[in-house]
C-alpha cells in the first residue's frame, strides 16, 4: 500500500496492510498537523503532490528497505489537500520478525519520504501569512 489520498487515513488500515503471522513487531509512524511552525501559530496546512511519481518513489523506498533489512511488509499513505490541526498527514507501517529492524526501517521510510517524494506543503498561519515549503 503506497498511496497519496485525499481522505482521512485509517491507522488500522495501514497496519492491516503489513499484517503477517511472521511479524514479531509492527512499528508505525503517524505524522499529524501541529498548531505551530517556526514560532508562529498555524491555522491549517495544504499538501500537493505529483501523485504518480510520489507513489512510485514510495515503492522505491520500500525496495530500499527490502535491500537493507530484507523486509517486504511496508505501507505508506500520505494525505493531500487541506488538513486541519490534529489531522493525520502521513502514516507508515513496517512489519518485521524483530523490533530493531522494524524501528530502523520505519525511521528510514519517513526520512527518505521527506527527501525524495515530490510533496509540497503550504503553511497558513493565524496572522494570514502563508508559505510553500518542502515538508521537513
Amino acid at each position: 500500500m503506497f498511496k497519496m489520498v485525499e481522505s482521512d487515513i485509517s491507522i488500522q488500515d495501514v497496519i492491516a496492510a503489513v499484517d503477517t503471522p511472521e511479524a514479531g513487531a509492527v512499528v508505525t509512524f503517524v505524522g499529524v498537523v501541529r498548531n505551530n511552525s517556526k514560532g508562529r501559530m498555524v491555522r491549517y496546512l495544504e499538501f500537493e503532490a505529483y501523485q504518480p511519481m510520489a507513489e512510485k518513489k514510495m515503492q522505491e523506498i520500500a525496495g530500499e528497505i527490502y535491500a537493507k533489512w530484507g523486509l517486504d511488509k511496508v505501507a505508506m499513505l500520505h494525505r493531500v489537500g487541506r488538513l486541519e490541526i490534529g489531522e493525520v498527514i502521513v502514516a507508515i507501517a513496517v512489519a518485521s520478525p524483530h523490533r530493531n529492524e522494524a524501528f530502523a526501517a520505519c525511521q528510514y521510510a519517513i526520512d527518505r519520504l521527506k527527501e525524495v517524494v515530490p510533496i509540497w506543503k503550504r503553511e497558513v498561519w493565524q496572522d494570514g501569512a502563508e508559505e510553500w515549503v518542502k515538508p521537513n
